[in-house]
């Protein structure tokens, strides 16, 4: 899973009962102080449901959108699964990094960015 399909997942996760659309790219907006295609989006929540890790359903039509309705999306039990993998393997990885790593006041490297 890609970074970007993990944060849609994890936003829709956020949003649990109100995880449509618009508001997904608002609250991913929002989050991490970045523009989300629409386009980029959807596609992403096609993939995502494709695989299994999300799931939707549609809400009912509104006069305020014309009638038209809203696609609810929610993690399945496999996308939970998925998102507990990626999170497992970052801290695996954040772990196995030594103190020394990030210690920038020895070998030579103090002061540089």
């Amino acid at each position: 899973m890609g970074e970007f399909e993990e944060v849609v997942m994890l936003t829709v996760a956020i949003l649990y009962e109100e995880a449509y659309g618009v508001r997904i790219k608002e609250e991913i907006e929002a989050r991490t102080d970045r523009n989300v295609s629409v386009g980029a989006m959807r596609t992403a929540l096609k993939r995502l449901e494709k695989k299994g890790f999300l799931s939707s359903q549609f809400g009912e039509a509104t006069a305020v959108r014309g009638g038209k309705r809203k696609r609810y999306f929610r993690v399945t039990p496999y996308g939970k699964k998925a998102l507990d993998h990626v999170m497992d393997t970052r801290k695996s990885l954040w772990d196995a990094i030594p103190s020394v790593s990030f210690d920038f006041t020895c070998n030579g490297t103090a002061g540089q960015k």
